[in-house]
Protein backbone atom coordinates (compact mmCIF):
# COMPACT_ATOMS: atom_id res chain seq x y z
CA UNK A 1 0.00 0.00 0.00
CA UNK A 2 2.81 2.45 0.82
CA UNK A 3 4.61 2.34 -2.55
CA UNK A 4 1.74 3.98 -4.47
CA UNK A 5 1.36 6.48 -1.62
CA UNK A 6 5.08 7.26 -1.74
CA UNK A 7 4.83 7.87 -5.49
CA UNK A 8 1.92 10.28 -4.96
CA UNK A 9 3.81 12.05 -2.16
CA UNK A 10 6.92 12.37 -4.34
CA UNK A 11 4.83 13.92 -7.12
CA UNK A 12 3.26 16.27 -4.59
CA UNK A 13 6.65 17.29 -3.20
CA UNK A 14 7.82 18.15 -6.72
CA UNK A 15 4.63 20.11 -7.34
CA UNK A 16 4.54 21.94 -4.01
CA UNK A 17 8.28 22.39 -3.51
CA UNK A 18 7.78 21.54 0.18
CA UNK A 19 10.71 19.85 1.91
CA UNK A 20 9.85 16.27 2.92
CA UNK A 21 10.17 17.02 6.64
CA UNK A 22 7.83 20.00 6.46
CA UNK A 23 5.35 17.98 4.42
CA UNK A 24 5.30 15.19 7.00
CA UNK A 25 4.93 17.65 9.86
CA UNK A 26 2.10 19.53 8.16
CA UNK A 27 0.28 16.45 6.89
CA UNK A 28 0.39 14.19 9.92
CA UNK A 29 2.66 15.74 12.54
CA UNK A 30 5.57 13.43 11.67
CA UNK A 31 8.63 15.05 10.09
CA UNK A 32 10.14 11.60 9.43
CA UNK A 33 7.15 10.32 7.45
CA UNK A 34 8.69 10.55 3.96
CA UNK A 35 12.07 9.27 5.12
CA UNK A 36 10.41 6.34 6.87
CA UNK A 37 8.28 5.53 3.81
CA UNK A 38 11.40 5.56 1.65
CA UNK A 39 12.91 3.14 4.15
CA UNK A 40 10.02 0.70 3.83
CA UNK A 41 7.52 1.91 6.43
CA UNK A 42 4.00 0.66 5.78
CA UNK A 43 1.04 2.97 6.38
CA UNK A 44 -2.39 1.96 7.44
CA UNK A 45 -5.60 3.21 5.87
CA UNK A 46 -6.13 6.01 8.41
CA UNK A 47 -2.67 7.53 7.91
CA UNK A 48 -2.94 7.19 4.14
CA UNK A 49 -6.29 8.97 4.25
CA UNK A 50 -4.85 11.83 6.33
CA UNK A 51 -1.96 12.28 3.88
CA UNK A 52 -4.28 12.22 0.85
CA UNK A 53 -6.60 14.71 2.54
CA UNK A 54 -3.72 17.09 3.23
CA UNK A 55 -2.51 16.95 -0.38
CA UNK A 56 -6.03 17.49 -1.74
CA UNK A 57 -6.66 20.43 0.60
CA UNK A 58 -3.33 21.99 -0.34
CA UNK A 59 -4.17 21.73 -4.05
CA UNK A 60 -7.62 23.24 -3.53
CA UNK A 61 -6.13 26.10 -1.54
CA UNK A 62 -3.56 26.74 -4.25
CA UNK A 63 -6.24 26.70 -6.97
CA UNK A 64 -8.32 29.22 -5.05
CA UNK A 65 -5.30 31.51 -4.65
CA UNK A 66 -4.43 31.25 -8.34
CA UNK A 67 -7.94 31.57 -9.75
CA UNK A 68 -9.81 33.45 -7.06
CA UNK A 69 -12.81 32.28 -5.11
CA UNK A 70 -15.88 31.00 -6.91
CA UNK A 71 -18.50 33.70 -7.41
Amino acid sequence: MSRPLLRRITQFLNESQLPPTLFGRMAVGDPRLVSDLRGGRECGAALTQRVEHFMNDWRVGRAVKEHGACR
